[in-house]
């Protein structure tokens, strides 16, 4: 220390600067645990990650008298220090003594580095906890000691073990609350060992400990001489990550991004899901099936020899094929699976309810394709793992589905492969995430049904009727004008000689939709349905008017992809409810007011009028015969 302190600035730095070198150096090798706690409320899941920080002396001075400060403030019984504070860093969590969001801390010992996630106890925030245990390798599973089992402590256990994570540690919180009795503790135990043998979880380690106390954190408690497994924090250091399980299987990688600086490179990078890769290995571009040898494995510090699962790489191949974003690159002999049909699992997440038939972004690894999701084929009850009919999903809620895509993408079980086997699914409109899944397997019937080459093409089909083909997508209040208008429209198109089809709500509910109601779901699957008979005659070389309320954005938006660029044209017959429910030709209005008509647009369903049409009819200002000479003048210029 005296050198230190004699010697020049330069050389103070030089040393400071060698200590900060070593520390960097050591931490880089160390392994990185994830792992979060989880429970039902008030178990002290932020409490016992704030004496792991305590603990682990990973609290600056600072930070550690405001937390004396605010412990004080609050009225912590007993001790100084409320360590639950560290971790609740929301003003609503501290006031109410909750925890809502998910909490991320990092700390290190010094055998390991760690990841915490502190997750909600309380029901409506199960998302938050999905969340958080989508990247975890441990769950730590708290149980208050005074309570014992409770439903949160079966959902969180059963969602843990769905999303793969295979190290559990059940830790019996507040031991001191119950006079450290080990007889209370081993009925837990016993409790929760039959349990989870129901779910499937085959092994856990059980702790007995005082998050506030300290008991079995990081030092064994004379509390519990009884107790011979590990202390936690020993547990967190020696437990063996699945990361090593990954290296030896076979390898994967999404590609992320192709890499081309200048033109004497060209390479493509992504992380490592699984398995090893060399150069000089033959791997396999999904979905193509082309085939070629890795040339280099380049990182930022230079070649490597060989690359395992968790690394992020840029691979080069010896062969010019093309590879995109969301390709995969597999070992060649052992490829995974492509389908665009599937049985899932998925977690609701979403405040409304699951709409069967509805179109979502479904991400999976750096895949993104429109998918639509049928009807469930049952709920999963995690209080008695029973089976339940239901006809959708609401928040939180667990269920098995069969899933549609639009197009083939790669993927494997979530059982074999989490980062292929698990996805995400998107909200169009407002790009918020709906659900989580795990894939299952494929649907045999996805493997039998290809598309058939047809010589007599759409573009033929157009020309021969000379002309181009278009839906006039007609969208209003019920009483709006759509029919009205629609067949106006239709008379003047073919009066000029052009070939057309109009498709009316009512009329197609007499047909082909004649088994559906006027549920949101029946609805989404009503305009699906309609959709995909708008194409099939656009493929005719048809135009193709459709005169349907079609409430909802996402089902129209699902409609315009179906189609090519430009052929679909939404047309909102802008009428006012008042207006509308003033003519009330059918006399849908009065049942509605009334009550004998239940789930009607603009009374007790909601209609969610266009952003951005492209012809809008103002019927105020428009007559019936204005607007359909209106819409023939857009159509064909």
């Amino acid at each position: 220390m005296a050198t230190v302190v004699k010697s020049s600035s330069y050389q103070t730095q030089d040393l400071i600067s060698e200590d900060i070198d070593a520390y960097l150096e050591q931490h880089q090798h160390k392994t990185l645990l994830r792992f979060i706690t989880c429970g039902s409320v008030d178990d002290g899941k932020s409490t016992l990650i704030g004496r792991l920080l305590y603990d682990s002396k990973m609290i600056f001075e600072d930070q550690l008298a405001a937390l004396e400060s605010d412990s004080k403030r609050i009225g912590t019984q007993g001790q100084n220090i409320d360590f639950a504070l560290l971790v609740d860093g929301l003003a609503a969590e501290r006031e109410q003594g909750i925890t809502i969001d998910v909490a991320y801390r990092f700390f290190a010992t010094e055998k390991r580095k760690f990841i915490v996630a502190d997750t909600p106890g309380h029901e409506q925030y199960t998302r938050n906890m999905v969340t958080g245990a989508s990247t975890a390798d441990l769950a730590v599973i708290l149980v208050d000691a005074r309570k014992g089992l409770l439903t949160q402590t079966r959902r969180h256990s059963y969602l843990a073990h769905l999303i793969g994570i295979r190290n559990i540690v059940l830790a019996v919180n507040k031991m001191d609350l119950i006079d450290y009795d080990q007889a209370r503790y081993d009925a837990i135990v016993e409790d929760y060992k039959a349990f989870a043998a129901s779910i499937g979880i085959a092994a856990f380690t059980p702790i007995p400990i005082s998050g506030f106390v300290g008991d079995n954190i990081t030092s064994r408690s004379e509390n519990t001489p009884w107790h011979f497994g590990p202390v936690l924090m020993d547990h967190l250091e020696t437990v063996e990550l699945d990361l090593t399980t990954a290296r030896a299987e076979r390898f994967r990688m999404p590609v992320q991004w192709v890499n081309r600086p200048n033109l004497d490179f060209r390479g493509f990078s992504g992380l490592i899901a699984a398995g090893t890769i060399r150069p000089g290995d033959t791997v396999r571009v999904l979905p193509s099936g082309r085939t070629s040898t890795v040339g280099r494995i380049v990182t930022k510090n230079g070649d490597l020899t060989s690359a395992v699962a968790g690394q992020s790489v840029t691979l080069t191949l010896n062969d010019e094929i093309d590879c995109s974003r969301g390709d995969v690159l597999s070992i060649a002999d052992n490829p995974p699976e492509v389908a665009d049909q599937f049985e899932a699992t998925i977690v609701w997440m979403a405040d409304e309810a699951m709409l069967p038939g509805r179109s979502y972004w479904l991400k999976l690894a750096t895949q993104t394709v429109t998918a639509s999701v049928h009807a469930p084929k049952y709920q999963v009850n995690v209080n008695t793992m029973e089976h339940l009919a239901a006809k959708t999903l609401e928040l939180n809620a667990i269920g098995v589905v069969n899933l549609q895509t639009e197009r083939p993408i790669i993927f494997e079980s979530y059982d074999a492969n989490r980062t292929l086997g698990g996805f995400i699914l998107v909200d169009k409109m407002t790009n918020a995430t709906v659900a989580a899944g795990m894939i299952h397997f494929a649907l045999r019937r996805a493997q039998n049904v290809h598309w058939q080459a047809l010589d007599v093409t759409r573009d033929k089909h157009a020309s021969l009727k000379n002309q181009k083909p278009a839906v006039l997508w007609f969208t209003g209040l019920s009483g709006a004008g759509k029919s009205t208008i629609a067949n106006l429209v239709e008379k003047k198109l073919v009066h000029m000689n052009r070939h057309t089809f109009l498709l009316d709500g009512d009329n197609i509910r007499h047909g082909l939709n004649r088994d559906l109601g006027f549920t949101d779901a029946d609805r989404v699957e009503n305009i699906r349905r309609v959709g995909e008979v708008a194409k099939l005659m656009t493929d005719a070389g048809l135009v193709v008017i459709t005169a349907f309320i079609s409430p909802f954005r996402a089902e129209r938006q699902m409609v315009r992809e179906m189609m090519g660029s430009g052929e679909f044209i939404e047309v909102h017959i802008d009428t006012p409810l008042a207006d509308a429910e003033a003519r009330d030709v059918k006399g849908l209005y009065k049942k509605a007011r009334s009550g004998d008509l239940a789930n009607f647009t603009g009374i007790d369903s909601p209609y969610e009028a266009p952003v951005r049409p492209e012809i809008r009819i103002d019927t105020t200002l428009l007559t019936a015969e204005q607007a359909a000479d209106l819409i023939v003048e857009e159509l064909l210029k």
